[in-house]
C-alpha cells in the first residue's frame, strides 16, 4: 500500500520572544538583544500508509502538535520536507476556522468551506451534521456562547463528513463529555474501514491504544520511540515511573 504522508530530515526552530510589532522590535535593537532559538523538532522522519492510524504522545512541550501543524500547512519546515498525498482534514485547536459572531448554522457552512467542502456537499450533508453533533437546540446561537465541548461537537462534525483522505485530531476530543467521546469513536473506527489515515495526538493512552495501531514517542522535538502502539505505550509508561 502506497505512503500518503513522508517526513524526511524535518526540523523546526522558533525564536523565543519574538516581536511582534516594529514598536517592540526597538528595544532588540538597540540593544543588540539577540532572541534565543528553540528547537521545537529535531530530525525527524516518518512514513504513513493509506489507513494508517498514528498515535504520537509524549511529555508537554515534546513538538506533537508542532508536527501536526506543519503536515496540515499551518506552519512549515525549518529543514527538512514532507508530502501528504491527499485531502488533509485537521481538527487542532478548539474553535479554530470558527467566527465566534456566526451562529452555530453559519459556521457549519463556513467551516466545511474551509475544509474543502463544496456548497452542494455541505447542504446535502447539513442536516446529518446537526444531528450527530447534537446541538440543533442552539443551531442559530453565536458560536461565542458554546462551551468548548459544544465548539468541538461541531468542528468534529463537520470534518468526519467531509471527503477526506487524511484526517488529523489534536487531543480536541479530550474536551467533549464521554457520550460524545464514544460516539466520536465509533465514527472513526467506520471511517478507517473505508482506508482513511488518521494521525492523533493524544495524552489518553487508552484512546491511542484503542485507536491506533503505531505509535510515535516525541521527547524534546526527536523520535524516542516509532512502533507497534502497544510496545510503545508500556515503553513510555516504563520510563515515565523511572523518572518520576
Amino acid at each position: 500500500m502506497e505512503n500518503v504522508i513522508v517526513i524526511n530530515s524535518l526540523w523546526k526552530k522558533y525564536k523565543i520572544g519574538q516581536p511582534k510589532k516594529l514598536g517592540d522590535a526597538l528595544p532588540l535593537f538597540l540593544f543588540r538583544q539577540k532572541l534565543k532559538e528553540f528547537w521545537a523538532l529535531k530530525n525527524i522522519n516518518l512514513s504513513i500508509k493509506r489507513g494508517g492510524r498514528l498515535g504520537i504522545i509524549g511529555p508537554n512541550g515534546s513538538g506533537k502538535s508542532t508536527l501536526l501543524k506543519i503536515i496540515s500547512g499551518v506552519t512549515f519546515p525549518s529543514q527538512g520536507n514532507f508530502t501528504a498525498t491527499g485531502k488533509v482534514a485537521a481538527l487542532l485547536d478548539v474553535g479554530t476556522g470558527f467566527h465566534p459572531d456566526f451562529t452555530g448554522r453559519e459556521n457549519i457552512y463556513l467551516y466545511g468551506t474551509i475544509l474543502g467542502m463544496e456548497l452542494h456537499e455541505i447542504k446535502q450533508r447539513f442536516d446529518e451534521i446537526v444531528r450527530f453533533s447534537g446541538i440543533k437546540k442552539f443551531l442559530d446561537t453565536p458560536v461565542k456562547h458554546y462551551s468548548s465541548g459544544m465548539y468541538v461537537r461541531l468542528a468534529f462534525s463537520v470534518a468526519v463528513h467531509l471527503e477526506w483522505d487524511i484526517l488529523l485530531v489534536d487531543e480536541v476530543l479530550a474536551v467533549g463529555d464521554a457520550d460524545f467521546q464514544k460516539k466520536c469513536l465509533s465514527k472513526i473506527e467506520q471511517l478507517l474501514v473505508k482506508d482513511k489515515t488518521i494521525i492523533l495526538v493524544s495524552h489518553n493512552l487508552d484512546l491511542i491504544g484503542k485507536l491506533c495501531d503505531q505509535t510515535l514517542l516525541l521527547e524534546e522535538g526527536q523520535t524516542k520511540r516509532i512502533g507497534k502502539t502497544s510496545a510503545v505505550i508500556k515503553y513510555y509508561l516504563n520510563n515515565k515511573t523511572l523518572n518520576s
